[in-house]
């Protein structure tokens, strides 16, 4: 993903969630997602899909059922 695309990204990210610890890394190899963390944990991917001119962005993000415990 683009610089400013990340930027916009993490603005409406910090916004809904009501963080400013939110950071979007770029992934090196893959045009079309990057990563998602808040302060230096990683917690989900952000992939761009375009379909029928239309774009949007999802976020996958996995919880484990040992994160529930603790």
């Amino acid at each position: 993903m683009k610089p400013d695309e990340i930027r916009k990204l993490e603005t409406y990210l910090k916004g809904l969630l009501g963080s400013a610890n939110i950071r979007i890394k770029a992934l090196p190899r893959k045009a079309d997602s990057a990563e998602v963390y808040i302060n230096d944990e990683f917690i989900g991917i952000i992939s761009k899909d375009t379909d029928e001119g239309e774009l949007s962005y999802h976020v996958t993000m996995t919880i484990l059922e040992m994160d529930l415990e603790a």
